[in-house]
Order: C-alpha cells, then sequence, then structure tokens
C-alpha cells in the first residue's frame, strides 16, 4: 500500500532523502534541444501539461515509473510526427496509457483554444515534443530509484502547490511521541 500524495512520514522523509546516482547517460533525448525561450513561450503549455499528468497520476494512483512510461511513449509518438508519419505509440501499462491520454487530450483541446481564439494554431508538434522531453528530463532528475517511488510526482505537486499560492506543508517535528 502507497502513503497518499499529502502524507507528512512521506513529506518528512523526501526532506532527508539522497538522490540517486546520476547515471553518464542520464538525459534522455540529448539530441533534443530544449530552450529557456522553449520554456518561456510555451509556459502555459507546459503548465496545462504539468497539471494534467499530476491530476492523473492522483487519480489513478500512478507512480513515477508510470509516468516515465508514458513520458517515453510520448516522445517516440511526437519523434514519428516529425517525420511526418502519424504512428500513436502507446503505452502497455494501464496507468501510463491514461496518463499518455491525459496529456494528449491536454494538448489538443491547447491547440483546440487557440485556434479558437487566434484562428490558426501556434503551437507545433516541435514544442510540444520539447516540452515533453523537458517533463522528462524532470523525472529522471527527480527520480530516487525506488521501484514504486513517487518523487517526481511529489515535486509536481509542490510546484503546482505554490504555484497556486498555497502554503506548504508545516514544518513539523521529527520527534515522535509514542
Amino acid at each position: 500500500m502507497s502513503c497518499p500524495y499529502d502524507c507528512e512520514y512521506l513529506q518528512e522523509a523526501r526532506k532527508r532523502e539522497r538522490a540517486a546516482a546520476p547515471e553518464q547517460q542520464a538525459v534522455p533525448n540529448s539530441d533534443i534541444e530544449v530552450t529557456e525561450r522553449l520554456i518561456r513561450d510555451n509556459a502555459s503549455l507546459l503548465d496545462l501539461l504539468g497539471a494534467a499528468l499530476l491530476g492523473v497520476a492522483r487519480e489513478t494512483g500512478a507512480i513515477d515509473a508510470d509516468a516515465r512510461e508514458a513520458l517515453d511513449a510520448l516522445v517516440r509518438t511526437y519523434r514519428t510526427l516529425e517525420s511526418g508519419v502519424y504512428y500513436d505509440t502507446r503505452p502497455a501499462g494501464s496507468y501510463a496509457a491514461a496518463i499518455y491520454d491525459a496529456l494528449q487530450n491536454a494538448a489538443r483541446d491547447y491547440r483546440g483554444e487557440e485556434q479558437r481564439r487566434a484562428g490558426v494554431t501556434r503551437t507545433r508538434d516541435a514544442d510540444v515534443l520539447g516540452l515533453v522531453v523537458f517533463l522528462q528530463r524532470i523525472e529522471r532528475d527527480r527520480n530516487n530509484g525506488r521501484a514504486r517511488g513517487r518523487a517526481f510526482l511529489d515535486s509536481l505537486q509542490r510546484h503546482y502547490a505554490e504555484a497556486a499560492g498555497q502554503a506548504a506543508p508545516a514544518e513539523r517535528s521529527s520527534l515522535i511521541l509514542l
């Protein structure tokens, strides 16, 4: 059984957790350039994608490995789109597939809203690919190496709580009284 995302003991453990040793080839899809400009120009889409990922993960109980599987499949799908072929690379896991669908829907809805407002879609497939690779790199950075780890998802939750102006969970004493 997994702790809920807002478990105070889990949050306290995250503060004391050691990061996993980085691997030499830890940067996934290093051939795709993710620039500050890409992030800045597409910040609202990035926020939408991150929120969609987190929302589905919380609903389903997904873990970091599910998010990684979904992000890897999305990268393969968008790489194929760049070559002019549409081939949907769906992840095998049901939680990963739910995350994959949520991210695809978020990108499609965002582009639809752009089309409705401006009459044209400014966001290219390459932009979505870059943002997905950015999320993938964050997942690899935050991953603690545990089989059922949720360090990446917890970091997304903290990010969105801070962005919404919610106070971070109050610091609690590490002293446990019986």
